[in-house]
């Protein structure tokens, strides 16, 4: 194991081609130093992904203080989470004598926050700044023994008055 030369965290082998650089800071390195090009890209990447986080999300069909100026259209999302094995069985240990499996709340949440975000990404794409009447939709796929949860976000991207 090496040590990055410019914030000290520990790599591996694997990570060994950036000239004593963590692939990270070779990143933040490659922006800082490289040519104008690719500091304007890396802008603009922030620029986007900012304007995609500031993307409203919101259940509501009609709220009295959004004044809409656009419908564009109807947006989706949707993300699988393939249940590991393991949290299955304790899952199912915790069915049968009652209690909360944790694990399966975390990758139901972790579904929940990848599902909202490609919802906004997919609003942004369309021109939109936010997304009314939200649904979440889960459904399981499969069978014992091998099973799938698919979380389905749908509403209408909307321009709102900011």
């Amino acid at each position: 194991m090496a040590n990055c030369s410019r914030c000290g965290k520990k790599f591996g082998m694997l990570e060994s081609g950036y000239g004593g650089l963590c692939a990270q800071c070779h990143y933040l390195n490659t922006i800082e130093t490289g040519s104008p090009v690719i500091q304007q890209q890396h802008q603009e990447r922030v620029e986007r992904d900012l304007a995609i986080e500031a993307v409203m999300l919101t259940t509501e069909t009609q709220a009295q203080d959004l004044q809409i100026q656009e419908r564009i259209s109807i947006v989706t999302a949707e993300c699988a989470y393939g249940m590991h094995v393991f949290k299955d069985l304790f899952a199912t240990v915790r069915n049968i004598v009652g209690g909360r499996s944790e694990a399966v709340q975390k990758t139901m949440r972790d579904a929940r926050e990848t599902v909202l975000y490609e919802l906004k990404r997919e609003a942004h794409a369309v021109g939109a700044n936010a997304v009314v009447g939200v649904d979440l939709d889960y459904t399981q796929i499969g069978e014992t023994g091998w099973t799938m949860v698919m979380l389905v976000a749908s509403g209408t991207a909307v321009r709102i008055e900011e």
